[in-house]
């Protein structure tokens, strides 16, 4: 049985994921939460074995701080992370603290089943838009030297590069000098963990950044 606590600030939303939830016979909903301040009184209290957090939570406690909090005091706990944020940053900084799973609040029911039980048996479970080569290489980084999502510049360099445009084309453009393109070049690349361009363009366009407009 996966013991299980929900935080989400909208009651309905927490009814409907009890209502789901427990359709399945291996999981126990143990409590749910509002606030990010309730949900680390309650993961002390009742010990859940997964948490299903979501990120926008009242009175100033987000669900990320909430779920760092509560890994500190119960580092065996498994956070999943259930929320409608599909960008970079959010994904990054749910790695950054700690989270075990990620997922978004349109996936089926199944999907979200399949999160509880993967992380509670010790795995990582990251189901977004973001690539999951890139997920990949974020989880077996640490933490605290995670890439940082690209600049908005950045990302108009990769739009440029896969496009076809040389670095002389991207500076006039740009209105920069060429030595400059070469360092964002070289800073995207380390940002991402490439090593060709190639692999660039490819995550270039699992991540839609042709259809982006600068």
């Amino acid at each position: 049985m996966i013991r299980v606590l929900l935080v989400d600030d909208h009651t309905m939303i927490r009814k409907g994921l009890r209502v789901l939830l427990e359709s399945y016979s291996q999981i126990k909903i143990v409590g749910e939460s509002h606030t990010g301040n309730d949900a680390i009184l309650q993961a002390n209290q009742l010990e859940p074995d997964v948490v299903l957090m979501d990120l926008s939570l009242p009175n100033g406690l987000d669900g990320f701080t909430a779920s760092n909090e509560i890994r500190k005091s119960n580092p065996f706990v498994k956070i999943v992370i259930l929320t409608m944020h599909d960008e970079e940053i959010f994904v990054q900084k749910a790695i950054t603290v700690g989270a075990d799973g990620y997922i978004l609040k349109n996936s089926h029911g199944e999907l979200l089943f399949q999160a509880i039980v993967e992380v509670y048996s010790g795995k990582r479970f990251y189901k977004t838009s973001v690539s999951q080569e890139i997920i990949n290489l974020w989880l077996k980084s640490d933490a605290k030297t995670l890439p940082s999502v690209l600049t908005l510049r950045e990302k108009e360099l990769v739009r440029l590069i896969v496009l076809g445009y040389t670095n002389k084309e991207m500076a006039d453009k740009l209105l920069i000098s060429v030595k400059t393109v070469e360092n964002h070049k070289t800073n995207i690349m380390q940002k991402l963990g490439l090593d060709s361009k190639h692999q660039l363009i490819q995550y270039a366009i699992k991540n839609k950044y042709l259809d982006l407009a600068f």
